[in-house]
């Protein structure tokens, strides 16, 4: 085994196998980026760990390898299966808020109090989480929190009234199913 790559061996390697592993890597990864990320990475394995290859034809198999290797890994990547493509996000559509509904009551929240409502809500987090997330205190986003579920009272209630339709809250109608919804009608 080498204990170091020379500048003229390392140039060699990239000017040899650079397309080889690019071409290689897209063929399973179908990105560009990722497969000049493979690419690096190989290209460093090799000039962290040297290894003596018996013939060219071993060079080049275990360029392979190790590339293939590379690429099923990120493939199998809790990252990978979990995001998305920029391009492919751009085509789905944002849901579109019903006027008089939660989405729309939600959206015309002052900034602060939208995002407390969001990360409550629909990420999950304790209080405590999202005063952390936001750099807050713990105090301060439960007087958000309880700021924004008034607004968001009174904003749906006023819809309601004006509309004659909307959610009602089980305790405000005696004697109906929980999570019942008038209609107009």
């Amino acid at each position: 085994m080498r204990s170091h790559i020379d500048r003229a061996e390392a140039e060699r390697l990239v000017d040899t196998y650079s397309d080889l592993i690019l071409r290689l890597s897209y063929t399973y990864l179908k990105s560009t980026e990722d497969a000049k990320d493979i690419c690096q990475t190989v290209f460093l394995r090799l000039l962290e760990k040297p290894r003596s290859f018996e013939t060219p034809e071993h060079e080049r198999a275990w360029i392979i390898r190790a590339a293939v290797n590379l690429c099923k890994d990120q493939l199998k990547s809790h990252w990978r299966r979990t995001t998305v493509d920029l391009e492919a996000a751009r085509a789905v559509p944002a849901p579109e808020a019903e006027e008089g509904s939660l989405l729309a009551a939600v959206n015309l929240l002052p900034p602060k109090y939208r995002t407390v409502i969001y990360l409550y809500y629909y990420e999950g987090l304790s209080v405590k989480e999202a005063a952390e997330a936001l750099g807050a205190r713990p105090s301060t986003v439960q007087t958000w929190l309880h700021r924004a579920r008034q607004r968001l009272r009174t904003d749906l209630s006023e819809a309601e009234n004006k509309e004659g339709y909307g959610y009602v809250r089980p305790q405000s109608v005696p004697g109906t199913v929980r999570g019942a919804h008038r209609f107009p009608g």
